[in-house]
């Protein structure tokens, strides 16, 4: 099981490394199909040593082989998260070598590519403060194909769909009542998604967590006056890191929760 969850984290790197690119290539309008990859700064063409994700970064001391100039802390803080959640999703889909079947491993190929999907829209966003309808409209279409046809749309299915429309309207009903000044348009698509992803209660969860979360960081910002109150926030970032939170934890919360309540 060991060699599986290096292989999981190691795939989840090297995948780390390509959404870099991604992430780049995205904010300059280039083809993510074409053309090598290129130092940022003096646009010398990459060899593969400059390539190993995390590795090349730690040899060259976090600068460009060519040029000196510092490489960016997003290129192994992406790679290693993209390694963790993999490794974090392998672990909970599949618990034991005997239950590797082909329906797990699809299951678990999907995950992994909600998850990339959803760490580009992370930087993205933290970034530019847009959430970029390139990455988050094949990702709803991802899951809602997931949810109708692999859940079943009389089945699960349905409530996955039910709780996508849900977190939208509630998202929907900020935006339109504060005039998009409260609330972008993207968070609205991205509560769609996170509903059709995360299913009820779990998308309580990673609402609830996102909301005390960014209230959480915008209280620091605004004590420490990197911020001022009408200062703007990409929300984003704190909706992702909740559906994380939600996907790995939520039932684990709910049920304590209730617990709580029933004590």
């Amino acid at each position: 099981m060991f060699l599986l969850h290096s292989f999981a984290f190691l795939f989840g790197l090297v995948v780390g490394s390509f959404l870099n690119a991604l992430i780049y290539r995205l904010e300059k309008g280039d083809s993510v199909l074409r053309g090598r990859s290129y130092c940022p700064h003096c646009k010398h063409t990459l060899s593969w040593q400059d390539l190993i994700p995390v590795v090349s970064f730690l040899l060259l001391r976090g600068k460009c082989r060519y040029c000196k100039k510092r490489i960016s802390m997003q290129y192994p803080i992406v790679e290693i998260s993209t390694g963790l959640i993999f490794l974090l999703m392998f672990k909970f889909q599949i618990s034991s070598l005997n239950q590797v079947v082909s329906i797990e491993i699809l299951n678990l190929f999907y995950f992994w590519t909600v998850a990339s999907l959803l760490i580009v829209l992370f930087v993205y966003d933290l970034k530019h403060y847009i959430l970029p309808d390139k990455i988050l409209f094949p990702a709803i279409g991802l899951v809602l194909f997931w949810d109708l046809l692999a859940r079943g749309s009389l089945g699960e299915g349905g409530g996955f769909v039910v709780s996508g429309f849900s977190a939208a309207s509630f998202f929907l009903a900020i935006f339109l009542f504060s005039r998009g000044r409260a609330m972008g348009f993207g968070d609205v698509k991205l509560a769609f998604f996170m509903g059709l992803f995360l299913g009820w209660p779990n998308i309580l969860v990673a609402l609830f967590c996102a909301f005390m979360a960014g209230a959480a960081v915008g209280i620091v910002l605004i004590v420490m006056k990197k911020k001022g109150m009408k200062s703007e926030v990409p929300f984003g970032p704190f909706l992702i890191a909740g559906t994380f939170v939600a996907l790995f934890f939520g039932k684990l919360l709910v049920d304590r929760y209730i617990g709580f309540l029933l004590t």
